[in-house]
């Protein structure tokens, strides 16, 4: 005897629950620490220092699910991070470049480390892991060498007013930085699920043998994917410099964990079982409230890592029944055709 359907009632609500549990959860905590700390949480000043201190983790989340939409996984994200950082700082603190040339190197300098990890990846057929700690570990060593090893600050002039504005201004009362997650979030949830790009990532990540059948050069768009990461690990890079307006080599690192934490997370949310751009944006807001609600609360410094470390375990394991879930659904409702596979992009 075949089980009996689930009831179509209990279908849509677990997908429900599946696809906004997360988003529901980011309201619970924001409800919970407003109640717990109604004089400092709940507040526009709380609201904005929340989103200028998360914006680059949240950037640099977004940045690595990229590859991880492939199925790849970029490690290097936070050596290139403090690569992308200290570089900004040296060109216009010491070599005295315009703001604005050496900031575009920077940017097209990530682009050519993620191309790099791409090719690598794909060319040299070497575990993302593997490859990307390699180059991440190389890209410490290059750190290390221009800084040698001290902090790179500007001298009495200080830094351009412009470019510091780049990370310190407002628009409509909030962060300037708040929007620029929120423009990456838009560029590439239109490129994942409106365009072919995105579609034919999607097609590698689930089933690379599927892909070749129907034609998608695997291997190029792998290193799209790489290269599309690494220039959002130099545009967070710059901005990391016009924050903290010193060089410190050994910043990145700091941020790397929280990325991959996010990432992870947000394939549980909105489109349950694969990455997508909305649901690591989900995400991050729930890790923001939730480390700006601990912090306020007084929990000592190690409680911060402990939450991300959590987390990123329960993310994995999330994101691992989701996609089975996924996959699941897929063999019990099979595209009629093969093209498709290509057009469903899952």
């Amino acid at each position: 005897m075949t089980p009996a359907p689930r009831p179509l009632l209990g279908r849509r609500f677990g997908h429900l629950l599946g696809a906004y549990g997360l988003l529901a959860l980011a309201a619970l905590l924001f409800l919970a620490f407003s109640l717990a700390l109604p004089d400092t949480f709940p507040t526009l000043d709380n609201f904005s220092e929340v989103l200028s201190n998360h914006s680059i983790p949240a950037l640099l989340a977004l940045g690595a699910m990229i590859p991880i939409v492939t199925a790849k996984f970029d490690l290097s994200l936070g050596y290139g991070l403090g690569l992308a950082h200290v570089m900004t700082m040296r060109l216009i603190a010491d070599e005295a470049w315009p703001w604005p040339l050496a900031c575009l190197v920077v940017v097209l300098g990530g682009a050519v480390v993620g191309t790099f990890n791409g090719v690598v990846v794909e060319f040299a057929r070497i575990n993302s892991f593997i490859a990307t700690l390699g180059t991440g570990s190389i890209l410490y060593a290059l750190t290390g060498w221009i800084t040698n090893g001290a902090r790179i600050v500007p001298g009495p002039q200080g830094l351009p007013a412009a470019f510091t504005d780049l990370y310190d201004s407002r628009f409509l009362g909030l962060p300037v930085s708040a929007f620029y997650v929120l423009a990456l979030t838009a560029v590439l949830w239109l490129l994942l699920e409106r365009l072919p790009l995105g579609r034919y990532l999607y097609v590698i990540g689930s089933n690379p043998r599927a892909a070749e059948l129907v034609g998608i050069p695997t291997r190029r768009y792998v290193v799209y994917a790489f290269a599309g990461s690494g220039l959002v690990v130099g545009i967070a890079g710059v901005l990391l410099a016009a924050q903290q307006r010193i060089g410190n080599p050994s910043v990145g690192l700091d941020y790397l964990l929280p990325a991959f934490v996010g990432a992870l997370l947000g394939s549980t949310a909105i489109k349950p079982g694969r990455p997508n751009a909305l649901g690591t944006l989900v995400a991050v807001v729930v890790l923001a409230i939730g480390l700006a609600g601990i912090g306020q609360l007084g929990a000592p410094f190690w409680v911060t890592p402990l939450f991300n470390g959590a987390t990123l375990l329960l993310a994995v394991g999330m994101a691992g029944y989701a996609a089975r879930r996924q996959l699941r659904h897929r063999r019990t409702n099979p595209p009629r055709a093969r093209h498709d596979v290509v057009r469903t992009g899952s």
